[in-house]
């Protein structure tokens, strides 16, 4: 069984001279970022790296990120009545993203795009829905969002016409949301299961026919939030031949980082609560301490532990989270991943698949050819 050393990484039994060899860069997949959000609502600029956000065009380039999944966030709690404009103007704007770097990132739609994106073309943009909001409650309205290059969907991050939700009611798939699930597979769509129910997991379990992914969930034994798979879910994921990304928030990561900071995060979201109180609230979040990277190597390998190396990879949430484990600052601190999972034991091959080759198979499997 493979563990994380109790001893700092960087204290070894090896005699001197005798370290190991850095691996080069293998190239990254990183499942999921909301980086559009600060694009659109705070006028951040994707071809700089200066402003408060984690990924940049340059960034990219510098940690070598060749495929990249945008998710396209929309709640029908704050654009009611316009879901479906909010996410027709988030498509837009990440296109518009790809568009400003001359050709050096696209918008894929195909398997080959997929794979061409890691034998020397051009980077790839994914484009993801995350909770199907903007379908109004219609399972065949994914046909338009299809058409305009979605390639991925979360079907609910709160409660919503198709499924329950991880901080829900645990309600199962709905009607629409089985519809849903069955056009997806039938279009080539990815269907991920983070932010839903454990009812709706085993719904997704039951029902589809091809495999499925988590783009950003972690460890439930290690950190017991709902957002994270508990072991059997995991070993079913990796069964189906699925994926799971590390997500590289605090609170899913160190279980006494949440402790500390979910009753303050339940606090500021609460009706009532003023604008001062929330920020004072986020002040307290802000000083708490963050978690050391070794988090994202422990549940590296407990995932590797229980589903097997092929059932994992990165989803980091950037731009979506508002806080880091030590060390992360952008998204070029991914390279410091590599010499920490060769630190923790695993081989080249393993940290391959983790970088990227887990779910250039998957989507590159599931994509339109």
């Amino acid at each position: 069984m493979l563990c994380w050393k109790s001893k700092p990484w960087h204290m070894s039994n090896r005699p001197w001279g005798q370290e190991k060899q850095p691996l080069p860069n293998p190239g990254f997949f990183d499942a999921h970022c909301d980086t559009v959000m600060k694009v659109l609502d705070e006028g951040e600029d994707f071809l700089s790296t200066e402003g408060n956000k984690h990924i940049s065009f340059p960034g990219m380039v510098r940690a070598d990120i060749r495929a990249q999944i945008f998710a396209c966030f929309v709640l029908s709690s704050q654009h009611e009545g316009h879901e479906y404009q909010r996410a027709c103007q988030m498509i837009d704007a990440v296109h518009e993203l790809a568009a400003s770097t001359n050709g050096s990132l696209r918008i894929i739609r195909t398997s080959l795009e997929m794979l061409e994106a890691f034998s020397g073309g051009p980077r790839a943009g994914i484009l993801s829905l995350e909770g199907a909001d903007p379908l109004q409650g219609k399972a065949d309205t994914l046909r338009e969002f299809f058409e305009r290059g979605v390639r991925s969907m979360v079907f609910a991050w709160q409660d919503n016409a198709f499924s329950g939700t991880a901080f829900g009611s645990n309600t199962p798939l709905t009607s629409q949301g089985r519809r849903l699930l069955g056009l997806c597979e039938e279009l080539g769509v990815v269907v991920d299961v983070s932010h839903l129910s454990d009812t709706a997991f085993v719904d997704v379990v039951n029902l589809s026919e091809r495999p499925f992914i988590a783009s950003h969930s972690d460890c439930r034994s290690l950190c017991p939030s709902l957002r994270n798979l508990t072991d059997d879910m995991i070993r079913t994921l990796a069964e189906r031949g699925g994926v799971m990304g590390i997500n590289l928030s605090p609170s899913f990561l160190d279980p006494e980082y949440a402790r500390v900071v979910d009753p303050l995060f339940r606090e500021g979201t609460k009706a009532g609560v003023s604008e001062k109180r929330r920020r004072e609230l986020r002040a307290q979040a802000a000083a708490v301490p963050r978690p050391r990277l070794d988090w994202v190597a422990r549940h590296i390998l407990h995932a590797i532990n229980i589903g097997g190396e092929d059932c994992i990879g990165l989803g980091g949430d950037l731009d979506g989270i508002g806080q880091t484990p030590e060390g992360v600052d952008t998204v070029v601190d991914y390279l410091k991943f590599i010499p920490l999972l060769q630190e923790a034991g695993l081989s080249q091959r393993q940290i391959e698949k983790i970088c990227y080759k887990n779910f250039v198979r998957i989507f590159s499997e599931l994509l339109p050819s």
